[in-house]
């Protein structure tokens, strides 16, 4: 009697694992990365805000009151003419007894146009020089009396987790966007 020892359930042949799920996420993410290729080359990916036509190189942001902000080439021409002046920087504690950290300073208007709304971005820098935080803020808008040519104004933005890295040096600020006010 020449009997083989066979362990399993009697008589199933042995499955075959699917290749079909593993397929399919690695198409899945093929076409995620063919995605990002496209959109980030347009700008999309990497500016949030782009509502506008890149072919016109325009970029528009919403204030804080809702007033659409500009950045396209009469924007950049006139942003010379605008100029951040005194300023300085504090720390306090908030309502909530949290460390804030406060830049205030003046926008003088030198330009021969009014201005609705202004966009600063405010960075700031490690040992290193390399950017540890960059914040873009609303320092008025539309619901603040245009800032005509010629006047200043006094701003003040608040920042609530700078990062230790910080060098403690004072952050270069830049205009971003502006509106400028209707003549009418």
């Amino acid at each position: 009697m020449n009997e083989q020892l066979h362990i399993g359930p009697p008589d199933e042949p042995a499955r075959e694992r699917s290749s079909f799920p593993i397929a399919l996420l690695a198409g899945a993410v093929v076409a995620l990365v063919v995605v990002a290729a496209l959109l980030l080359p347009s700008g999309i990916v990497m500016n949030p805000w782009f509502h506008g036509d890149k072919s016109q190189g325009e970029r528009r942001h919403t204030g804080a009151s809702g007033t659409p902000l500009f950045w396209g080439s009469a924007e950049r021409a006139y942003a010379p003419a605008i100029h951040i002046e005194d300023v300085s920087m504090g720390r306090a504690a908030n309502f909530l007894n949290q460390e804030v950290t406060t830049l205030t300073g003046t926008v003088d208007n030198t330009g021969g146009q009014g201005l609705q709304g202004l966009e600063l971005t405010v960075i700031f820098r490690d040992s290193l020089n390399e950017v540890v935080l960059r914040e873009a803020r609303s320092v008025f808008d539309a619901a603040a009396p245009p800032l005509a040519p010629g006047a200043k104004r006094d701003f003040e933005i608040s920042f609530e987790h700078v990062p230790t890295t910080w060098n403690l040096q004072a952050p270069a600020i830049e205009v971003t966007a502006l509106r400028f006010a209707s003549s009418k």
